[in-house]
């Protein structure tokens, strides 16, 4: 009597892995392709002889697109099931990239980015999948786990480089196109459909879809929009550094080209491999918790890394005293690996809310969040670059983030003190 509800919850145990597992796979080639212009953009801006701005908008624009579309993709996602969207998804994308090979002229680089882009739409298709694969207090735990993807970047920094400068950046695209093919096949004939489309099929006639005025309801609470706040520092400051680095560091350090996009791209490894961590984490202590961690270390961090450069002359007792103060190259270094670890925390701990708070709207609440994010990786080097003229500081972008770290934190805080006495007027 006992060994068949065993059996099942192993069958089940399996399904559910096997889904989490391939869609983490299928979700950092996803990453890799959605980051493919931050490395053959380079030799585009040489041969096509681009300004500064139009190889800004050229990298920019998979990111910009991704994020935009990430909405109407978790909603599709939540209607019609995760296994056919994700397939879908990285198809397009596929066709997109390896068209991207036979690009010419700006415009037709343009053209197939916005494409590119649908690879990072991805992303809320990956978590409204998932999270219907496991109860409320492991979703924390599986969608970090699903966020180690993000792991994609770092692909692209180290093969994409040696790829480009054995058979040229065309290359590049069209072995980016056939992994995604690849990986769309693979995840389509070993997932399954999640057990609330499953239960939808079996309904038939009697299941009626809900409302798109349903879908999105959701987003007129002033939660929602927080979510997405603390997502635009989280995610879209990480997104940003990622590309940002490699400039910073070159600017106030002196580093190669070689150097400074090697400190990047291990930068956004474990700011990518410590989601998981960052999941588990909020499963066992809570994900409030680790976003009042995240915010408080990170003001800390952003604060130190925010100091410029500075020489000072003070009157002492004999005579003039002369100070002189700058955060080094390896507490640099230290520093924004710190900073990057407890993003890759507050990560996972943003998304762990969605699916407690919104369970019928994972993938409208989780896509307008990530779309937020993702804007978030397009916008901040813009604003980085314009405090850059601005001020004459290179850390002028840290002061950005200080900020922003403080108005979330304190957004969070504020919510979070009113429902307390929300709580406390309850009757017993």
């Amino acid at each position: 009597m006992t060994q068949a509800p065993i059996a099942t919850r192993a069958a089940d145990l399996l399904r559910n892995n096997r889904a989490l597992s391939l869609s983490t796979i299928a979700f950092t080639v996803c990453f890799a392709v959605w980051t493919i212009f931050s490395i053959i953009g380079v030799s585009l801006k040489d041969e096509l002889g681009l300004s500064e701005t139009q190889f800004g908008l050229l990298i920019g624009t998979p990111v910009l697109t991704g994020s935009l579309v990430r909405m109407v993709l978790g909603i599709w996602t939540d209607r019609k099931g995760g296994r056919l969207v994700y397939t879908l998804t990285m198809l397009a994308a596929a066709v997109a990239t390896f068209l991207l090979a036979f690009a010419q002229t700006y415009e037709q680089l343009l053209l197939a980015a916005l494409g590119v882009g649908l690879a990072g739409g991805s992303f809320a298709v990956g978590v409204a999948y998932v999270s219907r694969f496991y109860p409320a207090g492991k979703q924390g735990t599986a969608l970090g786990i699903f966020g180690v993807g993000n792991v994609g970047a770092a692909v692209t920094k180290f093969a994409a480089p040696f790829v480009m400068l054995a058979w040229g950046w065309q290359s590049v695209a069209v072995i980016w196109a056939a992994a995604l093919v690849v990986m769309a096949a693979i995840f389509w004939f070993s997932t399954e459909d999640d057990p609330v489309t499953i239960r939808r099929r079996e309904q038939g006639e009697s299941y009626t879809p809900r409302s798109l005025a349903s879908e999105f309801a959701p987003l007129r609470n002033p939660q929602v929009w927080r979510f997405a706040l603390y997502y635009f520092f989280v995610f879209g400051a990480f997104v940003a550094l990622t590309l940002w680095l490699p400039r910073y560091l070159i600017g106030v350090y002196g580093f190669d080209i070689a150097t400074a996009g090697a400190i990047a791209a291990a930068y956004s490894i474990p700011a990518s491999i410590f989601r998981a961590y960052g999941g588990s984490l909020s499963d066992k202590i809570g994900a409030r918790t680790v976003l009042y961690w995240t915010f408080g270390v990170s003001a800390v961090c952003a604060f130190f890394l925010a100091l410029p450069a500075t020489d000072s002359i003070v009157d002492g007792i004999n005579g003039p005293v002369a100070f002189h103060f700058e955060i080094g190259p390896w507490a640099f270094i230290v520093l924004v690996f710190v900073l990057g670890f407890f993003m890759s925390l507050g990560k996972a701990a943003v998304f762990k809310h969605i699916p407690v708070y919104y369970p019928d709207n994972v993938g409208a609440v989780g896509g307008l969040v990530g779309m937020i994010g993702g804007l978030g990786g397009f916008l901040l080097p813009l604003l980085f670059g314009f405090l850059n003229d601005l001020t004459g500081l290179w850390t002028s972008c840290f002061m950005a983030l200080f900020v922003l770290i403080i108005v979330s934190l304190g957004l969070m805080h504020s919510a979070v003190r009113r429902r307390e006495r929300q709580l406390v007027a309850q009757p017993a």
